[in-house]
This record gives structure tokens, C-alpha cells and sequence, in this order.
């Protein structure tokens, strides 16, 4: 990779480490769905102006149904439920356990045919759910079951969103895709968040919501754009393993939480076991997992 993927590498990898920082501290004050909206609203109309200057919204028309289901798995359910995790569990275990995306990816694909999974791949599955069993059983408390359940929806979505966009969506234009996404949840998002809008909020929870719109959404898509054209799409998943090591130390640096011993033994069983578990070789005779710039983009998207 070049100094500039280097670069463009390191940014985003910073820029998407950050929203469980800011997600637990805007959501102290506001409610998760008024967090959401903020953050899909701003971020789309930033957006929007890139998406209409490369036309890249009328293709989306053919494929609207497809595109609503991908919203709701990737942006509606998730970053709702995210605030609500982060109401109940630290930012860095949330990074933590969000890392077990492409392990879940790699199961889906596998049960719906679209891949193969090997000794190599198995070992890692395994590895990587002891380090969530271990986190779990040694750092959560029973009272934030509830939570776990709502991070596991999380997850799922997240790995059915990009499988979504690589078979069905994938020749659409990326920023075309991103832009309506975020502003169809916001529409989803509008009428719950004027109902649960406070009346007085600090600096620090609205700079929180502005930053996560502007620039963990908005520009990190800009840089994920970016990077593509730089390194392609591959490079992508590497900042999947960079993430929860953002989170992990935002958390203690920045809200004081403790480096547990569930933290200090799961990460690097799960880091370990999503390395091991998506590892391939080759592609799969049979795979249908697109390399367009939709199926590119969302690679890594959310977080």
C-alpha cells in the first residue's frame, strides 16, 4: 500500500473506531433514536450534493425495494440498537463485540451457500466465539443480557447489509447507494425523534451527534471512497480488526473505562478468530460475492 493508503488507512480506521465514543456520550442526554436521526439526517444532506453531482440516485429507482430492505438491516435496526447497547455497556465493549461481524458474515455465506468454510475458517469461528464467551461471561452482568441480545441483532445486520449490496445491489453507483440509505432512515427516524427531542442539551452531547454525522459518516465515506480507488476494495476489511483497538482505547482515554480482564483475553480471541474466520485462500467456485462499487463501498460501512 502506498504512504497515501497508509494515510486514507489510518483515517478512517480512526474515523470509524470513534462513533462508540461519541454514541455513548450523546446518548446521555439523548435518545438513542434522536442520536440516529441526527446522524443520518446531517450525514445524508452532506452527502447528498457529492451523490446528485455524480448522478448517482436515479439508478437507485430499479431497485428500491432492495434498497429499503438494505436500509433497515444496515442503518434503521442497528444504529438504534447501538445507542440503546451504549446506554447499558461500555463504548470499548461495544466496539469489542461489533468486531464479530465478519464471523457472522462468514456463517450467513456459508449457510446460504455462497461460500465454503474450511479447518482453517472453523478454527477461527471457534476461537473468536470463546473470546465473546469470555468477554461476556467475565465483563457483563446479567441485568445487561438485553443488551448483549440487541448487539447480536446489531451484528446480524450488519453482516446481512453488505451480503445484500454484493448480490443484489452491487452495480449501483456506491455514493449513490450511502446517500439514500442514510436519508430514508432519517425520514424512518423523524417522527420518533421530534416526539423524544430534549429541551436543553450540553455542547458536548450536540458536538457529539454533529461530529458522528459529519465526520464519522459523511467524510469517513469520502475517505472510504478514496482509499478504494487507492488500494481497492480488499483493504477494507483490515480496518474491521483496527476498530475495537480505536474503541478500546478512546473508552479509557477518554471516559475513564476500565481495561478489563475480559477486554485484555477477548480481543485478541476475537480479533484472532474474525482474521482466521474470514480467510480465504481463493474464491469459492460458486461465490457470487460482487467486487462493484456498492458491494466495495459498504465493505466495512458502519460503524
Amino acid at each position: 500500500m502506498t504512504r497515501r493508503g497508509w494515510l486514507l488507512f489510518g483515517t478512517l480506521s480512526l474515523f470509524w473506531g470513534v462513533p462508540y465514543l461519541l454514541i455513548r456520550i450523546a446518548v446521555a442526554e439523548f435518545d438513542p433514536v434522536v442520536v440516529a436521526f441526527g446522524r443520518t439526517a446531517i450525514g445524508g444532506l452532506v452527502l447528498l450534493p457529492f451523490a446528485l453531482r455524480a448522478r448517482a440516485l436515479r439508478p437507485l429507482l430499479s431497485h428500491w425495494r432492495w434498497l429499503l430492505i438494505y436500509t433497515g438491516v444496515e442503518i434503521v435496526a442497528p444504529w438504534v440498537l447501538l445507542g440503546h447497547v451504549e446506554t447499558r455497556l461500555n463504548s470499548s465493549t461495544t466496539g469489542l463485540l461489533v468486531a464479530m461481524v465478519p464471523i457472522v458474515a462468514a456463517i450467513i455465506l456459508t449457510v446460504t451457500g455462497h461460500d465454503r468454510l474450511g479447518a482453517r475458517r472453523v478454527t477461527g469461528l471457534v476461537i473468536g466465539f470463546i473470546g465473546v464467551a469470555l468477554l461476556v461471561g467475565l465483563d457483563i452482568q446479567v441485568g445487561d443480557l438485553i443488551a448483549i441480545l440487541q448487539i447480536l441483532v446489531v451484528v446480524i445486520g450488519y453482516a446481512i447489509g453488505p451480503i445484500i449490496i454484493a448480490q443484489k445491489l452491487h452495480t449501483l453507483p456506491a455514493i449513490g447507494v450511502i446517500t439514500a440509505s442514510l436519508i430514508l432512515a432519517s425520514v424512518v427516524y423523524a417522527p420518533f425523534a421530534f416526539v423524544l427531542r430534549p429541551s436543553t442539551a450540553t455542547p458536548a452531547a450536540i458536538g457529539s451527534v454533529a461530529v458522528l454525522a459529519v465526520v464519522c459518516t459523511a467524510a469517513a465515506f469520502m475517505v472510504m471512497f478514496a482509499l478504494i480507488a487507492e488500494s481497492g476494495p480488499a483493504r477494507m476489511t483490515l480496518i474491521t480488526y483496527v476498530n475495537p483497538a480505536v474503541a478500546i482505547t478512546l473508552g479509557a482515554l477518554v471516559l475513564d473505562e476500565p481495561i478489563t480482564t475480559g477486554l485484555l483475553i477477548g480481543f485478541p480471541l476475537i480479533i484472532l478468530g474474525s482474521i482466521l474466520g474470514t480467510w480465504r485462500s481463493a474464491p469459492p467456485p460458486s461465490s457470487s460475492v460482487a467486487t462493484g462499487p456498492a458491494s466495495a463501498a459498504v465493505l466495512d460501512s458502519d460503524r
